[in-house]
């Protein structure tokens, strides 16, 4: 028995035919439309006086997903200079690169 599977997009404004999905985004969120080919055409042509302006965002990084802030979170160069200043002044083993042990940022940030 032969099996056939079709797929067919809708217009996602219209109902009728479309031709592709189009990936945007905006504020922070990202969407998929799909449409014919005339509509994705002209959200393109309506995005264009704004996209050559826009400064281009590196795609996040799949894998792991994004860890909440606080223990184990990354800190920032400056931060991770004071952490480690006030580290060695309270006789705490810190290296002088790399990565600082989570229970010295915990301490840190309780002290503050």
């Amino acid at each position: 028995m032969a099996k056939q599977i079709v797929e067919r997009l809708i217009d996602d404004i219209d109902g009728g035919e479309a031709h592709e999905t189009v990936a945007f985004g905006l504020d922070g969120s990202t969407y998929e439309i799909d449409l014919h080919e005339t509509k994705a055409e002209a959200l393109r042509k309506a995005l264009a006086p704004f996209i050559v302006k826009a400064r281009p965002v590196r795609a996040a990084r799949g894998g792991r997903g994004r860890r909440a802030a606080g223990a184990g979170a990354r800190v920032s160069r400056e931060k991770s200079s004071q952490i480690r200043q006030w580290a060695k002044a309270h006789g705490l083993p810190v290296s002088e690169r790399g990565r600082i042990a989570a229970s010295v940022v915990e301490k840190y940030e309780a002290a503050h």
